[in-house]
């Protein structure tokens, strides 16, 4: 999406975000040479879409896996910041990416080919129900084949029809993959857990290999198979500017570590490094 990042009274900063693609930027700093990243989505055929994919190469993120809809554009949005915390305003009725999995052959395509795969609530959340399933089922069919999937859950009420629809999807989702990356905060109030233990037991009662629970400022809580639980403290947050960003740097760095081999603990606390450093800066891609 085009990211409106305030940075004065009346005057914003222009430049390219989104949860999965801040995800993917942060992987592709943190991995070593010979690692490739791309990002699969939908944009328009306009000047703004040519601007955004031409930018993405420039970050070194491949952009073959990018389809092009004519009539179609881009998302749009604006932060606004109090004491550090964000808000967001959407423009996105007509965004490219919200037919992400109407083309089931491109999709097959484009998650056959990779050997992780990460999604996020927000993938699930802007698509239409069916495509949503189309998704999922799609996850389900490259993990069988050998591709591990990620899913950070990024739960924004405002973008789904109902809370009914928002569980099912990520329960689903959930089931369909490997690493799960829930915010205890947000777990809580959708699906009533008491505690970040109750948030990595249902995540691994669906089948999920790797947990993180995060929890704001307070402890992180990890699990994997066959390693076991692992409690790392959060780095402190001694100077927040600005939220935007912090559980997609969170995610992936942590994809980075953990996927060239770092322990579970070591690569929580990458993330949580990473994370706090995007916190005291603003905007969602701090260099």
């Amino acid at each position: 999406m085009v990211e409106l990042a305030e940075t004065g009274p009346a005057t914003y900063r222009r430049s390219f975000a989104g949860d999965t693609f801040n995800a993917a930027w942060y992987a592709r700093r943190a991995l070593p040479e010979g690692w490739d990243v791309a990002y699969a989505t939908c944009i328009g055929t306009d000047a703004v879409s040519d601007e955004m994919a031409a930018f993405m190469a420039g970050e070194g993120i491949a952009t073959d896996t990018l389809r092009r809809i004519p009539e179609r554009g881009v998302g749009l949005y604006m932060i606004a910041l109090k004491d550090g915390e964000r808000s967001f305003a959407y423009w996105r009725g007509q965004s490219a990416a919200r037919l992400l999995a109407d083309d089931p052959d491109w999709l097959d395509a484009v998650l056959g080919g990779a050997a992780h795969v990460h999604v996020s609530g927000i993938t699930l959340a802007i698509l239409a129900p069916e495509a949503r399933r189309r998704l999922i089922d799609a996850l389900a069919r490259a993990r069988t084949a050998g591709v591990t999937v990620s899913l950070d859950t990024n739960i924004r009420p405002r973008l789904w029809e109902n809370e009914e629809s928002c569980r099912a999807a990520l329960t689903a989702c959930a089931e369909a993959s490997d690493l799960l990356l829930p915010s205890f905060d947000e777990e809580a109030v959708l699906f009533g857990d008491a505690t970040p233990e109750a948030t990595l037991s249902r995540y691994r009662q669906a089948g999920a290999r790797v947990v993180v629970v995060k929890n704001g400022a307070a402890q992180i809580l990890g699990w994997s198979d066959p390693a076991g639980e692992v409690r790392v403290d959060a780095v402190p947050d001694t100077a927040v500017v600005d939220t935007t960003a912090a559980g997609d740097s969170f995610a992936g760095a942590f994809l980075a570590a953990h996927l060239t081999g770092a322990d579970l603990g070591a690569a929580i606390t990458r993330a949580a490094r990473v994370a706090a450093g995007v916190v005291g800066a603003h905007g969602a891609l701090v260099r």
